[in-house]
């Protein structure tokens, strides 16, 4: 049996009860314990935990990160989940379930520096350091040990304490020899949290466990699968590849090798961002198209800056809508050259947003852009034009906004319109 006090970082005896060294009982034992290298870290309750640290007076508060009466939870503290309160649920559901929480809007510039400071700790560690998101990221550590002079598990309870040390939030790792486990693994063990699988252990620790815990498996595939008799992933684990395959199309043999704990996906510090978009959920419905325009064109503003940071261009756009009734609608056009221009974007999305605007009020509006490139692949502008014709003037306005904050100065179609979303926008 491997042994590691995540306090210390001492090694002790496999049949202490407590650290000796530092009198921890946050001992990890495992026996592949030393053996295994794919790691997920993830921040505990990553924008409630960072306002915790920064207002102490809501230390032993429930808290909700998200706007009040509307929209979405943003992210919410484990005291608040203890409530029933969860990511992505209304709040008016929220605030009926818990209703002395205190709601505190999102800071996102805060949340993504914050973000970036433990991004660089993990990078201090390894290159192979594959984001998932501001807050959550797949670690490579093969070939760590001799590097560190530490198993990659010393190296991320190093890293543990280092984060809880230094920023005052905690994260939760799981440590595994695939980035499927290690996922899983993360949340087994939360807040503050360790936990390891390993390879003896993997298809007996799947086997009872319900098949929308792989990958890929919705709502829509867990209910093809229970159809025909598949709700565990044991029950898949039994079922030949060829006949997954058959029954599936492509995500059979994906579902083939997640359930007997088999992933072959590297950790990818290279991997390529799908889509950007931005979303709001409205103060009140709305169902004027008038009133809906401006609101959908600083939205695309707001995605084009963000594609201009991240240095890429879209070949597509999304339009998001969601009803009074909670009903999701999505609309997608593809453009005829790559572009991260706000007008370019707008333009494609206000045909679709005009189609959808038939009487009924929608709570929330966003727009995205997908199927992403490199920017020199972007369209080239008109026949005579070298460069989108509003490109100049966009220059204009990034160079102020940067400077002076990004309501400083607002093109005539956004002119009242300020933005102050609910959640953060995406890059996916």
């Amino acid at each position: 049996m491997q042994t590691l006090c995540r306090d210390c970082g001492r090694r002790p005896p496999p049949d202490a009860g407590t650290c000796p060294a530092c009198n921890s009982s946050r001992v990890l034992r495992h026996g592949e314990l030393h053996d295994l290298a794919i790691a997920h870290v993830d921040c505990d309750a990553f924008y409630a935990a960072i306002e915790k640290r920064d207002r102490p007076e809501l230390c032993d508060v429930p808290v909700i990160v998200g706007g009040r009466h509307r929209g979405v939870v943003a992210a919410c503290c484990y005291l608040a989940r203890t409530y029933g309160v969860r990511s992505a649920m209304p709040m008016f559901q929220a605030l009926k379930a818990c209703p002395d929480a205190a709601i505190v809007k999102p800071d996102m510039s805060k949340y993504a520096a914050v973000g970036r400071e433990v991004r660089a700790m993990m990078l201090s560690l390894t290159p192979l350091v594959e984001p998932l998101s501001i807050d959550e990221a797949f670690m490579d550590l093969s070939g760590a040990e001799s590097l560190h002079r530490a198993s990659p598990a010393e190296t991320l309870a190093a890293l543990a304490r280092r984060v809880e040390a230094e920023l005052s939030i905690t994260v939760s790792i799981g440590l595994s020899y695939n980035k499927f486990l290690a996922k899983i693994a993360s949340d087994l063990d939360k807040p503050r949290g360790f936990a390891v699988v390993g390879r003896v252990e993997a298809r007996a620790f799947l086997a009872d466990r319900p098949v929308g815990l792989l990958w890929g498996v919705g709502k829509v595939m867990q209910r093809r699968l229970a159809e025909d008799g598949i709700t565990l992933i044991g029950e898949l684990a039994r079922v030949g590849e060829a006949e997954l395959v058959a029954r599936y199309g492509k995500i059979g043999r994906r579902l083939f090798l997640f359930s007997r704990g088999e992933d072959d996906r590297p950790v990818d510090p290279d991997r390529e961002a799908k889509s950007v978009s931005s979303e709001i959920t409205l103060d009140e419905d709305v169902a004027d198209l008038a009133k809906l325009r401006p609101i959908l064109w600083r939205l695309a503003e707001t995605v084009a800056r963000r594609m201009k940071k991240a240095g890429v261009a879209g070949r597509g756009v999304t339009l998001k809508l969601k009803t009074a009734e909670f009903r999701t609608v999505t609309r997608a056009r593809r453009l005829r050259g790559a572009t991260r221009s706000a007008e370019e974007m707008f333009r494609a999305a206000e045909p679709l947003l005009a189609r959808e605007a038939d009487g009924r009020a929608f709570r929330l509006i966003g727009i995205g852009a997908h199927d992403l490139v490199e920017p020199g692949r972007a369209a080239q502008g008109d026949l005579f034009g070298g460069a989108s014709p509003d490109s100049g003037v966009d220059k204009v306005l990034d160079a102020v906004r940067e400077k002076f904050g990004d309501d400083a100065i607002v093109r005539g179609r956004g002119f009242g319109v300020k933005l102050e979303r609910q959640g953060p926008s995406k890059t996916e």
